[in-house]
């Protein structure tokens, strides 16, 4: 089965196309361009790499959350318009499993942490190791001082980080345990999405274009400054 996915919930974004555990194309850009600039023509990059066209593609999958509001909404709307218009079943995962997805075949506890901004992460924890990715903690917005108590427990083994609010984390905190994933598997990588994608895809679900939505763990920016200033006026 040919995937293609999509990563763009951070700064970093990545497109690539696999087949079943394979990754056959991956692209990944670093930058200061929008994702609505980029996306497509990675797309374009990583099909035509490997000699393949979209109609080779049997799923399309994407990291729909939690991570920059404006670079979720653009992989999602991507993938929704192409599962439109060619009546391909797409599969939305968590982009802070998929940083965890990183790390696959390695064996320790995994700190996903993405710069929420405001002082705060998002942030999901997981063990590799033998059995594959384990969830140990649902996907949260934390400030740093909450998820310092949320580590405690693992601070007897080393902890890895992933994820653009690694350093911060790692600057905030300075623990021992807590050390950096390698720069090539620290940020989103639409394969490790594509790999999630394939198994919930083979559990069964409703992954028609129509069920796919961006997931948020908190309100937009304009939105809270909104409400803070309403609250303000009533006070």
């Amino acid at each position: 089965m040919k995937i293609l996915a999509f990563d763009t919930s951070a700064q970093s974004a990545s497109v690539a196309l696999c087949e079943d555990s394979a990754v056959l194309s991956e692209c990944q850009i670093n930058c200061r361009l929008t994702h609505s600039q980029t996306v497509l023509p990675m797309c374009e990059s990583v099909l035509s790499a490997v000699a393949a066209k979209l109609s080779d593609v049997e799923l399309l999958a994407v990291s729909h959350g939690p991570g920059s509001f404006t670079g979720v909404r653009i992989g999602v709307s991507a993938v929704k318009g192409i599962a439109f218009a060619r009546g391909l079943p797409c599969v939305g995962v968590s982009a802070l499993e998929a940083l965890g997805q990183n790390l696959y075949g390695l064996n320790g506890v995994v700190c996903a942490a993405m710069d929420a901004r405001r002082d705060q992460v998002y942030t999901a924890l997981f063990r590799v190791g033998a059995k594959g990715l384990i969830r140990l903690t649902e996907d949260s917005a934390l400030s740093l001082s909450e998820l310092a108590d949320r580590l405690a427990p693992y601070m007897d083994q080393p902890v890895m980080l992933v994820g653009d609010g690694a350093e911060k984390v790692l600057q905030a905190l300075q623990k021992p345990a807590l050390c950096l994933a390698p720069p090539p598997l620290r940020y989103g990588r639409a394969g490790s999405v594509a790999a999630l994608a394939a198994k919930a895809y083979r559990a069964g679900g409703d992954f028609s274009a129509k069920a796919l939505t961006p997931r948020y763990l908190r309100l937009p920016q304009a939105e809270r400054e909104r409400l803070e200033r309403l609250k303000g006026e009533k006070a």
